[in-house]
Parts: C-alpha cells; sequence; structure tokens
C-alpha cells in the first residue's frame, strides 16, 4: 500500500494545487463539489450529490459502508497580499486532498476487499456543515468516523502525527441592546446602550467556571451611535464569542451569560436579546478510533513520530457529527507538518509531503476495518 500512494505523489500535488487555486467559502463550494465529482466519476464511482448545499458523498466498495472518512471543503475570506479574497488559510485544501487521495487509492486497490465512505463537507468554518451531512445521512448506519486537521507546529512537530485532536466548544451569539436616543444634555431621559454595554463587559468577566478547564466568554463586535456626538445612543448590537474546552463548562458558561444579560437588563430598565448563532461541541473522542489512528500513525512513521492527544481551545464542526449521533466512535487525526505562522493566518504555509504521510495513515485506518 505504500507504494501504491507514494506512486501518486505527483497526482496528489496536482490536486492540492488545483484546489489550493480555486478556493471558495462556505455554502459556495459548486465548482469545489463538480471537480471532486469529476475525479470520483473518473474511477467509476457515483457521487451522491444535495440540492441544498455542496456537500457530497461517494461510497466505494459493493456493501453498505459502516467505516468513514470526513473533509472540509470550505475557504475563509480574509485579506490576503492585500486584496479580501477567498483563501485556504486552514488548510481544508490539504485535507481534501489526503480525502480524494485515499478515495483514489480504495477505487484503485481495495475495491472489492472493502466499503468506505468519504465525505466531503461544505460550511465547516460556519460551524454548520456537518449538521446538513448528518441530516441528508452522511453517517447513517456507519459506525466509525475519522477526520483529518493538519497542526501548526508548535502543536505537533513535523514528521509526527496525533491519533486525536482535543478541540474546544465554541458558541456565537448575536445581541440587540434595544432603547431610545436621548440628548446629550439630557441623560436622565435615556439609557446609556454604551454604557449598558459596558456593565455587560463587566459582568461577563465576573462569570467563574472551572479553573482547570480553560474558558471565557467576550465582545467581539458592539456598534453604538452615530456621527453626532450629542445623541446618546439607546440602541447597539454586539457579538459575542464563548469557548470552553468542555461541553459541561459550555454549559454553564452559557447559563452564566443568559443570567449576566437578564441582570444588566433589569438593572438599567431596557431590553437586551440574545440570538445563537453557530455551535460547535467540544471534542467526544472515542477510544477505540483514536487507537486505531494510533497504530497507523506508527505502522507509518514509526513509534517515535507518536504525539500525545493534540488540545487545541479552536473549534472543529466534525464533532457535530457525534453529538448529533452519539453512538459513532469518532477521532480526527493531527498531522505535523512544519504548518507556520498558524492556522488562519493568510500566509500560512506547511510542508506539502506531509500529505503522503496524511493519506497512508488515513488509509491504514480505514483498512483496518476490512471485512
Amino acid at each position: 500500500m505504500q507504494a501504491e500512494i507514494q506512486a501518486m505523489k505527483d497526482e496528489i500535488m496536482d490536486i492540492f494545487t488545483h484546489l489550493h487555486q480555486h478556493p471558495e467559502v462556505s455554502f459556495h463550494e459548486e465548482k469545489t463539489r463538480a471537480y471532486i465529482c469529476q475525479l470520483a466519476e473518473a474511477e467509476g464511482l457515483t457521487p451522491q450529490t444535495f440540492s441544498s448545499h455542496y456537500g457530497i458523498i461517494v461510497d466505494v466498495g459493493d456493501q453498505p459502508p459502516e467505516v468513514a472518512l470526513r473533509t472540509d471543503m470550505d475557504a475563509l475570506w480574509q485579506e490576503s497580499s492585500g486584496v479580501m479574497q477567498a483563501n485556504h488559510s486552514c488548510g481544508h485544501d490539504a485535507h481534501m486532498t489526503m480525502g480524494i487521495a485515499a478515495m483514489l487509492y480504495f477505487a484503485r486497490h481495495e475495491r472489492e476487499a472493502m466499503s468506505v465512505r468519504f465525505i466531503f463537507q461544505p460550511a465547516e468554518e460556519k460551524g454548520e456543515g456537518a449538521k446538513l451531512m448528518v441530516r441528508d445521512g452522511a453517517v447513517e448506519n456507519i459506525t466509525h468516523l475519522y477526520g483529518v486537521h493538519l497542526r501548526p507546529e508548535a502543536e505537533v512537530p513535523a514528521g509526527q502525527a496525533a491519533p486525536a485532536i482535543q478541540n474546544g466548544a465554541a458558541q456565537f451569539l448575536y445581541g440587540t441592546i434595544a432603547g431610545e436616543d436621548a440628548h446629550g444634555a439630557r441623560p436622565h431621559l435615556g439609557v446609556n446602550a454604551v454604557e449598558v454595554g459596558v456593565a455587560l463587559v463587566q459582568r461577563l468577566q465576573s462569570i467563574h467556571t472551572n479553573p482547570m478547564v480553560p474558558a471565557s466568554a467576550k465582545f467581539t463586535r458592539f456598534e453604538a451611535g452615530g456621527e453626532s456626538q450629542n445623541v446618546i445612543p439607546g440602541r447597539a448590537r454586539f457579538s459575542l464569542d464563548v469557548r470552553a474546552q468542555t461541553n459541561e463548562v459550555m454549559e454553564e458558561l452559557i447559563a452564566g451569560v443568559e443570567k449576566g444579560v437578564r441582570g444588566v437588563s433589569e438593572a438599567y430598565g431596557t431590553n437586551i436579546t440574545l440570538e445563537y448563532g453557530a455551535s460547535i461541541p467540544a471534542a467526544e473522542i472515542h477510544e477505540e478510533a483514536k487507537e486505531q489512528l494510533a497504530a497507523a500513525i506508527r505502522e507509518t512513521l514509526g513509534n517515535e513520530a507518536l504525539h500525545p492527544v493534540a488540545v487545541s481551545s479552536g473549534g472543529e464542526d466534525f464533532h457535530n457529527y457525534t453529538i448529533k449521533q452519539p453512538e459513532l466512535k469518532a477521532a480526527m487525526l493531527g498531522l505535523g507538518c512544519g504548518l507556520t505562522p498558524g492556522l488562519h493566518h493568510p500566509e500560512m504555509t506547511f510542508d506539502r509531503d506531509a500529505m503522503i504521510d496524511g493519506v497512508e495513515i488515513l488509509t491504514r485506518a480505514l483498512l483496518s476495518h476490512t471485512i
């Protein structure tokens, strides 16, 4: 198997180059879908697509699959080279490349030996894609689910790989302070939305959860007032980013945010509403899936290359699969690849040869379920 994957290296690099040069943001992965479907169909495979999003399911083998590999498709929208544009600075182009390469390997060498499902998921950056794929049956009858994510050099060194990533939970909230403006000379006739916002900031800082579990709730946007300096704004809009390393602490943190909003609203006599945006759960790593990836890492890179579980405060939509379908045995490979200066940095770069190791590790993990 190693020789066959090495023989695909030029093809793998060509696939990566295409995906890297044609990024598409969440819910707009139309050309990416077309490209992946074209590669699958060239191998005699039948991709399943959907009218409501650009996700893809590709089954290899004659039997209903019980094991699956999921990779994400969307790019970020950010300033790069002085221009706002779609940019694969989170490594999804590499993840897709590894998923496609594994799919091609199984189509060419293992089609009759076992059945495997390949899930290409849209909108990971919005925290919504996994829910859509679950809704549309992507993990129906699947018992084991694997994923992959490039890791920064400081987290997993080049040449090493982690058998799981302990991602944290994230919840995004949008709020409105609804009041009436007042004249700058008559502050007693209104409620200053800026003062309400300051009170909310202080209240969020007073939420206490288990200090052994990293957690935070903070403002990431606050908009109030206009160009007239003599008008006290009664209305404001804001955004909150809430993070916790475990789902249990996230529940406590959200309860604290809601309690704080109610308290400030009552104290100032104004109406504050919260709207919930994307919700990303913390990782629920299954021991069996983690061990399968660990064994694949050892076999591919050697015992010394097996890195401990990578801990990251960043969220990952992959974990919505296990929340929506708790019986899934799931884990995500953390691939060391010399990634610098960091994920989501517009100039992010990594050692592309590491993708070949990633393909081999993922392929070995999938092959461990040979029927």
